[in-house]
């Protein structure tokens, strides 16, 4: 795959995602974006490629959706106090069984989000992981290959920035055309 293609598959899975989540009644103005939080993915991405790689086969859905989680985790904090927070390591982000709840960890001790609204988000993340592998698999990319790989960081890109979009929404942020 070149460069366009992967720009495509990402361009076309972003806008896909987006609409999963409008129609569960979130991101109505679409990603919400923050330098500071695209630099954290970049510090963090090459770290969260190697825990989501080793678990791609045996839990695919969980290496997508996890990057969602880590994102709006990485927001939780930014919009808490980004001074006081921009230094955590990734791992700061692991739960009591390392990568292996760091959904759970995100969204009850770093949002401190009740059962409810923990499963709410939890299933939009899942829904989008679905229909990433959906697309994935309707592309015939095999997970297996230097495409694959390039496909699922891509992927893994897209999950974190709609995990970011999703707590700046639910902090009540909006989108502000800057002219």
């Amino acid at each position: 795959m070149d460069q366009n293609a992967l720009d495509i598959f990402e361009k076309t899975l972003q806008d896909g995602l987006v609409k999963v989540c409008q129609s569960a009644d979130r991101l109505k103005e679409g990603l919400l974006e923050s330098p500071d939080l695209e630099a954290k993915w970049d510090e963090y991405i090459k770290d969260y490629i190697a825990d989501a790689v080793a678990n791609f086969n045996e839990y695919p859905e969980a290496a997508l959706a996890w990057a969602g989680f880590l994102g709006m985790g990485v927001a939780n904090l930014w919009d808490k106090n980004w001074d006081k927070y921009k230094q955590v390591p990734y791992n700061y982000f692991y739960g009591s069984r390392n990568w292996d709840d760091l959904d759970e960890h995100v969204l009850y001790d770093i949002l401190a989000l009740d059962k409810e609204a923990g499963k709410k988000v939890s299933d939009i993340l899942d829904s989008c992981a679905l229909a990433c592998l959906g697309l994935i698999r309707h592309q015939g990319i095999e997970a297996q290959t230097a495409d694959g790989f390039y496909c699922l960081a891509r992927a893994y890109t897209v999950f974190y920035r709609i995990g970011a979009s999703l707590e700046l929404e639910r902090c009540a942020y909006r989108k502000v055309y800057v002219r």
